[in-house]
């Protein structure tokens, strides 16, 4: 999901299908007014429009579909997206309603609403507009209110309704599901938001740990934040690269702080409010709703991607804070080998070379989302919520536990050691032994072969062979595992590091090396990235205050590279990597402390990083190791 508008913006245009906060991918089945594809929708539902007023006399754009036969009743299902809610007009009907075909042929009343300032809707549109827990009268609204008294107006208006509401939505309409989840309606009955963001200064669309997501907010803001005027079902044109090489055009591009200069023109004003928003400020934290989940009391559907590329902090964020704060809600976690929005969308049983073994997105919505939506919005089924439903990459399989991360998993660290080791035995070596490299901006690291424009999401399994061999990675691997080593739960890379400048990105990376004489000659040797995250180190003591690094003295520095839960195999090598530069998924770090929007090119230096794995500087990655199975 993304931000992307400007405060005090008018109401701004989305594009609709470019990477994530634009729309997650479209379902198989997807939308489509032709008859043929749309033929079941067409013979059982009935579609009708409405303009619903909200509490400050907005009135936003309304689509319900409700089932021809009136024999009984039937909960409302809901889905609010700022991405548009075609086909719109009365004779043209989406194929598919609900989030899979099951709810379509059961029986759900299916409600798609424009958010507030978008296309078809009233009103001025902000991009995660924070909720405001003190509204003072009619006039203070948020997606919040917008939710409410939408459910308000259908079950007063929509006959034949049962008095139960449901709402899901993957990516941005994840988040307002999430917004819909707070001083929620009483009929709200079940939420299920999908990868949904939380925080886009930690760990979401556009920052990961205070490092700038350069690739990514280029494409998405230059696509979706330009004003708009009116109400329109506009979509705006891609921008056009003129060129597939996508990291040729970010280096020519020179400085993040010139983008306006080259392509924007103060056309897309929330570049520049980002430009004018470095550090963790009331700009960003504002919008953490994090901060608002308390007294969550209907039951939850959390839902992630192991190899989501753009919101996977956010929904396992969200889940581990409902926990938190709401201990006695029924909040289960469903988490599978997706891409973002892959449980949708993803109808094969592969994600690139790597297969699953099955169609897990079938799975999914047929023994999970569905009987969730049955069990508590039309009391059917025998649905017995577990905490977390989890898929297992590697033996591939699915799991279920009554505790996320499972309480028998150990928490172990693989340490560095001498010689390109990876082990858990921890260093011997006394003094301050490291290993060392050169980190030249003008020559960074990529984070993927693939050329294309866009970021793309292959790059979260792609072969790490092209960076292992740059002098500028760091390459640590264990011995052949003599039995399958199972981690569940947070990564954790715990570094003592030093560079001679005065800041650094630092890159760690966990890589499942297949053996090479795999079945596939494909994976022979193919090192399959597993978990990866960067961290800017000026943030280390505090991301509203950062302060720079001491030039080669030696820093512990400890991240999240977020949860996991992968088997590798008997035969396989554990890797890690360590690297200063991911471009241009990231933005360029010039190995000095200052604002980076607003760096020069003579700012950006060559710097040498250190790597220590001494007895007393040791470095290494933490995780939750599972007992091996008994026979």
């Amino acid at each position: 999901m993304s931000r992307g508008y400007g405060r005090g913006a008018t109401s701004l245009v989305a594009l609709g299908a470019i990477l994530t906060f634009s729309p997650p991918p479209a379902p198989a089945q997807a939308v489509g007014p032709q008859a043929q594809d749309s033929l079941y929708t067409r013979q059982h539902y009935t579609k009708s429009d409405y303009m619903i007023p909200m509490r400050d006399g907005v009135k936003l754009f309304t689509i319900v579909y409700t089932p021809k036969d009136t024999s009984q009743k039937y909960p409302i299902l809901m889905n609010r997206t700022p991405y548009g809610i075609p086909p719109y007009g009365p004779d043209a009907y989406r194929r598919l309603l609900g989030p899979s075909p099951e709810f379509d042929r059961d029986g759900y009343i299916v409600v798609y609403q424009d958010a507030r300032g978008k296309f078809r809707s009233e009103g001025v549109f902000q991009v995660q507009q924070p909720y405001q827990p003190v509204k003072r009268g009619p006039q203070d609204t948020d997606e919040s209110s917008d939710t409410y008294d939408t459910i308000e107006w259908l079950l007063k208006s929509i006959p034949n309704n049962n008095g139960r509401v449901g709402q899901w939505g993957i990516s941005y309409p994840g988040w307002e599901t999430v917004m819909g989840m707070i001083a929620a309606h009483p009929a709200l009955k079940a939420s299920s938001p999908q990868a949904s963001p939380s925080d886009m200064f930690i760990g979401d669309d556009f920052h990961h740990n205070g490092a700038f997501r350069f690739m990514y907010v280029f494409n998405w803001l230059s696509g979706n934040a330009r004003v708009r005027s009116g109400q329109t079902e506009e979509r705006v044109k891609p921008f056009d690269y003129g060129t597939p090489d996508a990291y040729r055009f970010y280096l020519d591009i020179g400085t993040v702080g010139r983008v306006n200069e080259l392509y924007f023109h103060d056309q897309v004003p929330t570049w520049n409010e980002f430009m004018q928003h470095p550090n963790y400020d009331s700009y960003w934290t504002d919008q953490n709703l994090l901060n608002s989940l308390d007294g969550i009391k209907h039951p939850i559907l959390n839902v992630a991607g192991w190899f989501d590329q753009e919101d996977f902090y956010g929904p396992m964020s969200i889940y581990y804070t409902i926990e938190k704060k709401n201990p006695t809600n029924q909040n289960t976690l469903a988490v599978g080998p997706w891409r973002h929005g892959g449980w949708s969308s993803m109808t094969g049983d592969s994600l690139g070379l790597i297969s699953f073994g099955s169609p897990t997105s079938l799975h999914f919505q047929r023994e999970v989302q569905f009987p969730f939506f049955q069990y508590y919005l039309k009391d059917k089924g025998s649905y017995k919520p577990a905490e977390a439903v989890v898929f297992e990459t590697g033996t591939n399989v699915w799991k279920t536990y009554d505790h996320w991360p499972p309480t028998a998993a150990t928490q172990q660290t693989l340490y560095l050691n001498a010689g390109g080791k990876l082990s858990f035995t921890p260093p011997t070596d006394t003094g301050q032994v490291y290993d060392s490299y050169v980190n030249d901006p003008a020559k960074p690291v990529p984070f993927t072969q693939e050329q294309r424009p866009t970021q793309g999401y292959l790059w979260m399994v792609e072969d790490q062979r092209f960076a292992a061999t740059r002098p500028d990675v760091l390459v640590y691997q264990t011995d052949p595992l003599t039995d399958n080593l199972t981690i569940a739960g947070p990564i954790i890379a715990s570094m003592n590091l030093a560079t001679s400048g005065t800041d650094a990105d630092w890159i760690v990376k966990l890589i499942d090396v297949f053996p090479g004489n795999y079945p596939d000659p494909r994976l022979g040797d193919y090192q399959m990235l597993v978990g990866a995250e960067v961290f800017r180190a000026k943030y280390r003591n505090s991301y509203a205050k950062p302060e720079p690094m001491v030039p080669n003295k030696a820093t512990k520095i400890e991240w999240d590279l977020r949860d996991k839960y992968h088997t590798f195999l008997k035969g396989h090598r554990m890797m890690v990597q360590v690297q200063s530069s991911w471009f241009p998924v990231i933005d360029r770090n010039p190995g000095k402390f200052m604002d980076i929007y607003h760096a020069k090119p003579e700012d950006f230096q060559k710097t040498t990083q250190r790597v220590y794995r001494s007895k007393g500087l040791p470095s290494g990655v933490r995780v939750n190791v599972m007992p091996r199975p008994t026979s």
